[in-house]
């Protein structure tokens, strides 16, 4: 576990973006015998975007953002409501979900997310992420896992969570203007010349709704131009080489 931990640790001091985060988490939940995991983000507000980070089947996970399921998954409820860690799934805890939270729970199994523990991160202003390693049914070794290492997986994902924080949040940042993620998101695929049409198709978003976020860029970084917008980014880029 020493080593495995010693790792982590190692390769999220070495991230530079998302993708090198995820990777460290995988190969460090895949050594314990946790089958996939998710890092969320919770939004300061509901008009928020969240921040995901997972081996979530890639269908679901779009599925899930682009219907906004944070605002009523009850795992991302209990989460905020309660800072301790705890097991979720079938047969699990005492507390009776909504129509719509047994329907996406019900949606989630069909991609193989049936059971799992999250542990919510909190800060002296409340909830600010969930960390949730899952399976797709209760397997003996995932079970024993966690019971086994339970603490050491708080500390994990505090220590993701402080990474992901610090370096995606600052990738983000265009001479000094701090952009949101679909705003960000939007902008670089708009610097690699794809239409409002083709990156609401990537992002699985209608057209108008990629419209709008970059003009929200443009206003927050004072151009009249989705060109200029992207001048703006890849000199910050060339500022970071």
């Amino acid at each position: 576990m020493h080593r495995i931990f010693q790792n982590f640790v190692e390769q999220l001091s070495s991230a530079l973006d998302a993708e090198a985060l995820r990777e460290a988490m995988t190969e460090a939940s895949t050594a314990l015998d946790l089958s996939c995991f998710a890092y969320l983000s919770v939004p300061s507000q509901p008009s928020a975007n969240v921040e995901l980070i997972s081996t979530y089947p890639s269908n679901w996970t779009k599925h899930y953002l682009r219907h906004h399921y944070e605002l009523f998954d009850p795992i991302i409820i209990q989460a905020i409501g309660h800072p301790e860690p705890f097991e979720w799934g079938l047969g699990v805890g005492s507390s009776t979900p909504t129509e719509p939270q047994r329907e996406l729970l019900e949606e989630a199994a069909r991609f193989g997310i049936r059971y799992g523990f999250t542990v919510p991160i909190h800060d002296n202003r409340g909830p600010v992420a969930a960390m949730t390693f899952a399976a797709d049914e209760r397997r003996p070794q995932f079970e024993r896992s966690i019971a086994e290492h339970s603490r050491v997986l708080q500390l994990m994902a505090i220590y993701f969570h402080a990474h992901a924080r610090r370096k995606i949040s600052h990738l983000r940042v265009i001479n000094g203007v701090s952009l949101s993620a679909r705003e960000f998101e939007c902008l670089e695929w708009a610097a690699q010349g794809k239409s409002t049409w083709e990156i609401g198709r990537i992002l699985g978003i209608s057209r108008h709704t990629v419209a709008t976020y970059l003009e929200n860029v443009k206003t927050k970084l004072g151009v009249r131009t989705t060109v200029q917008a992207v001048a703006r980014l890849m000199e910050s880029k060339s500022t970071l080489r």
